[in-house]
Order: C-alpha cells, then structure tokens, then sequence
C-alpha cells in the first residue's frame, strides 16, 4: 500500500504536468531550468562559491587549530598524569619506608621493653634474695640472742643456786685477774 502511494505521487507531480515542446516559456520544466541557471549565474556572479570556500577553509584553518591545541592540552594532560603518577608512586614508596621503619622501631621497642623487664625481675629476685639472706640472718642471730640469754640466765640461776659466797667472792677475784691481764 505504501509503494503504490509513492508511485501515485510521483506520477501526480507538476514535473509530468508539462506539456509542449521543451524549448518553450510554457513548459515548466523549461522554465525552471532557466531560472535554475540564472540563479547559479547570479549566485557565480556574486562570488558565492568562493565565499563559501575561505568560510569552509577558515573553518578548516580553526578546526585545524582548534585539533592542535586538543592534542596540545592532551600532551600537557598525559605529563601531567605521568608527573602525578611518579609522585604517587614516591609517595607510596616513602609511606612503605615510613611503615617499615616504624615496624622496625617498634620491635626494637618491644625487645628493648622486654630485656629492661628481664632485669627489672632479675634485680627484683636478687633484691628479694638479699632481702631473704637478710632477714634469715637476722633470725638467726637473734634466735642465737635469745638462745644466750636464756642460757645467761639459766646458768645464773644454776649458779646462784649452787654457788657459795666464798665461791662467788673468788670467781669475781679471778675474772678481775683474768680482765687485768688481757687489758695490760
């Protein structure tokens, strides 16, 4: 349906309406030649088709400038990208140095923490021991104190239960001697 209205159209067109001999003002065809050429005559005439061609030469001319400064901008863009990836890259390097050293610094640290604890302890353990010696003589000595001065006074009472005045008169006499001898 659609073809067959096409080519009723066409067939109805003024183009098929002429009539008459071609080289005659009444064709229409003839006609509209005439004023075809008259009009690319004037359009010659005017200049137009050069006008045309330095409008689309301009036109090229700035398209043309317009591409350069593109793949200029472009260039510029692709160093740019290559400066900000370098300098990425060092800045990623530095913090992978910066991490590094801080690990190392830490175990460092740690160890350093760790062996001041061990000796720490160790000074604490022989504070402890010296301690322990100390208070174990401590004991000993005044066990020995006490051992002596309850053997002091048991053998004073023993003495004193046996012991003559006469006896005790010559015991003092002998204890002066024997203190006069050591002392001169």
């Amino acid at each position: 349906m659609k073809k067959l209205s096409i080519l009723l159209t066409l067939l109805a067109s003024p183009a098929m309406a002429a009539s008459g001999p071609f080289f005659s003002l009444q064709n229409t065809n003839f006609v509209v030649l005439l004023a075809f050429i008259v009009f690319v005559g004037i359009l010659i005439y005017m200049k137009v088709p050069a006008k045309l061609t330095g409008m689309l030469d301009s036109r090229a001319v700035a398209i043309k400038a317009e591409l350069d400064e593109a793949r200029s901008l472009r260039e510029e863009a692709k160093s740019i990208l290559a400066t900000y990836e370098r300098r990425q890259k060092e800045v990623q390097e530095q913090a992978d140095r910066i991490v590094s050293t801080a690990k190392d610094e830490a175990m460092a640290a740690a160890a350093q923490a760790k062996a001041d604890l061990k000796a720490s302890i160790a000074r604490r353990l022989a504070s402890a021991t010296e301690q322990i010696a100390s208070a174990e003589a401590a004991a000993i000595r005044q066990v020995r104190e006490q051992a002596v001065s309850v053997a002091v006074a048991a053998a004073g009472d023993v003495l004193s239960k046996q012991m003559t005045a006469e006896a005790a008169s010559s015991s003092i006499d002998d204890a002066i001697a024997q203190v006069e001898a050591r002392l001169h």
